[in-house]
């Protein structure tokens, strides 16, 4: 009987391959545009002086905005179909090539956007006189008022230029030398009786396996390798970390956070008292590590016990199951969602098989031009994993709500924080929905166990993952960081947040080398939204439970407003204030039960 392998993801409705003609003249599309776009911005927009007509201004920027629209959705298909290559096989040396000519482009695009940012900044002060002149600008109130405020972090535009065209040698490269050398590594393992050749993303993936001896040899082969590269790394850390550094003390950022709430769309009081009260749930989750310890019949968990599953149920799925699964329970909640999902799989939209050349973890993109998304995940039978590839559809799911809705690319900007919620609750739908179907404690156990180590990943796991940011960025502003302070930061910051938790004899130092985020530099601290959308889609989810059906419109509605409002302003629709530390402190009061009724079963 032959094993069904999991599917590949099909783009060919978006263009027939990297050499059809549909490619390159949507290639040549965009040059046009963002040329266009330049000349405009330099001959009508940068001239037209402030104290210009209202009517002027508004059909000015309204030009420049539905200009900018079409750039985008361009820009965003190219490059979504560039990185369905790049993403699955690092070796494809046409695709790499083709993603190298597309920066090249992408740079001139940044550019357009800082000038575009600029201007805007320069005209808030007129913003209220022609906002409500044209139909176009009123429609992109938020974007535009975003804009004026962010442009006050905006270097001169030649040094912005400079900046942008440093990039490509600069943080960018370091970003690609990162996910080549991950994707690339792999490790002789013995698994199943036999060897074989593991790619990272599989050997990392072996912590969830059922059998504790190969989560044991896993940790161990994982550790080993990383170990051989961790010199590249460590100088690809210190090039994303060194350069964010120098653009935000030049830009006026009070540091890395500053620009990452900006980019969150919240402020320091937001993320102080959610950061406040994950600190506080820490000893409960103590509880829930140590009540996992006992069952492996240690004083202390191990790290490569801590994805362990445990309980009696079916922890193997196919992918056929997998699919199974998902769409029963998304249909529970509502047809939308279910309907969308069947899409998903039914054309073939999900990349999950895992092999050599595909980067480790799990994403969705959006793909403007036709109105659909791509995932990619590391599927191989665990619980787990269907998790992940519902969490997965929920992003999609949340694009899709966008789509529907009509919204322009620059409607559709949505912060992290916001970004995970849907994904997040598609999780939780899942997870809740299966605990209503145990037949026994044991069966009960399981899923409780699936859902306790994803919440303790995003609230435990990511704090030491800011704690580690954090670091990293304040001594990197003194002097690079050799790969064993790299891991001594890690590490420390690993025994402050699970603290007796787990045997600090066997963290996990490794944890900074193959998560991509740290090598975004355009995005720091990428992480802790992950823990804003678990506590904001618990505490959505709560509110789903009181109110059933009719709550999934209005929910809907949330979802297509994401890239029109603030965290703050989007949540009290809710009647939710994410400045007080009442919200997530009830929100992991949910948490806490699961963790107390997990100690309960024997």
């Amino acid at each position: 009987m032959s094993i069904k392998i999991p599917p590949h993801w099909d783009l060919t409705n978006v263009y027939p391959s990297l050499s059809s003609r549909k490619y390159i003249a949507d290639f040549k599309k965009l040059e046009k545009l963002i040329g266009e776009q330049e000349v405009f911005l330099t001959e009508k927009v940068a001239n037209l002086d402030v104290s210009a007509q209202p009517t002027l201004l508004a059909e000015t920027t309204a030009a420049l905005v539905n200009r900018f629209n079409q750039i985008l959705v361009v820009a965003g298909t190219l490059r979504a179909y560039l990185e369905s290559f790049i993403s699955t096989d690092s070796y494809n040396k046409a695709a790499l090539k083709k993603q190298s000519e597309y920066e090249f482009v992408g740079v001139k695009l940044d550019k357009i956007e800082v000038q575009t940012r600029a201007w805007i900044g320069k005209v808030s002060s007129r913003l209220p006189d022609f906002l409500p002149l044209s139909k176009t600008v009123s429609a992109h109130d938020f974007y535009l008022k975003e804009a004026a405020e962010q442009s006050k972090y905006l270097m001169s535009a030649p040094e912005e230029a400079l900046a942008a065209e440093l990039s490509l040698s600069g943080a960018n490269a370091w970003g690609k030398l990162q996910g080549t050398v991950t994707s690339q590594l792999s490790v002789d393992f013995e698994l199943d009786g036999k060897m074989q050749k593991l790619p990272m993303p599989a050997l990392i993936n072996l912590h969830s396996h059922p059998d504790e001896n190969v989560r044991r040899r896993g940790y161990e082969a994982e550790n080993a390798a990383w170990e051989t590269v961790k010199e590249p790394l460590a100088a690809a850390m210190n090039g994303v970390k060194g350069e964010v550094t120098t653009l935000n003390r030049h830009r006026g950022r009070t540091d890395a956070v500053h620009s990452s709430i900006d980019a969150a769309r919240i402020d320091r009081p937001t993320l102080e008292a959610m950061l406040e009260a994950m600190k506080d749930s820490f000893p409960i989750f103590r509880k829930y590590f140590k009540a996992k310890a006992q069952r492996f019949g240690v004083k202390k968990l191990q790290w490569w016990n801590l994805f362990a599953p445990a309980g009696e149920t079916k922890t193997s799925f196919t992918y056929d199951e997998a699919k199974s699964f998902i769409l029963t329970h998304f249909g529970e909640f509502s047809p939308e969602l279910k309907n969308f999902a069947q899409r998903a799989f039914d054309h073939d939209w999900i990349d999950a098989e895992q092999r050599d050349g595909k980067r480790g973890g799990a994403f969705c993109m959006d793909v403007p031009g036709v109105g659909e998304c791509r995932i990619l995940c590391n599927f191989d039978g665990s619980l787990d994993q269907v998790s992940t590839l519902a969490h997965e559809l929920g992003h999609g799911f949340h694009n899709d709500c966008m789509v529907k809705a009509g919204k322009t690319e620059l409607q559709k900007i949505t912060p992290m924080t916001l970004a995970e919620t849907a994904s997040i609750m598609c999780e939780t739908i899942v997870s809740s929905a299966a605990l209503k179907t145990v037949k026994n404690p044991q069966e009960e156990l399981a899923i409780l166990e699936t859902q306790l180590v994803g919440d303790s990943q995003v609230i435990v796991d990511i704090y030491s993952r800011y704690l580690f940011e954090k670091e990293v960025f304040e001594r990197r502003v003194k002097s690079e960081l050799n790969a064993d302070e790299l891991c001594e930061i890690m590490e420390n910051a690993q025994k402050a947040t699970f603290g007796d938790g787990l045997d600090e004899k066997y963290l996990q130092k490794w944890m900074w080398t193959w998560k991509p985020h740290y090598y975004y530099a355009g995005l720091s601290f990428y992480n802790y939204p992950y823990a804003f959308g678990l506590l904001f889609a618990t505490g959505l989810y709560a509110i789903y439970q009181k109110r059933g059906s009719a709550f999934v419109s209005d929910y809907m509605n949330l979802l297509a407003s994401t890239g029109e409002g603030s965290a703050a302003e989007l949540a009290a629709r809710f009647g939710i204030d994410i400045r007080k530390k009442a919200f997530w402190q009830d929100s992991l009061k949910v948490i806490e039960a699961r963790i107390e009724r997990y100690c309960q079963i024997k």
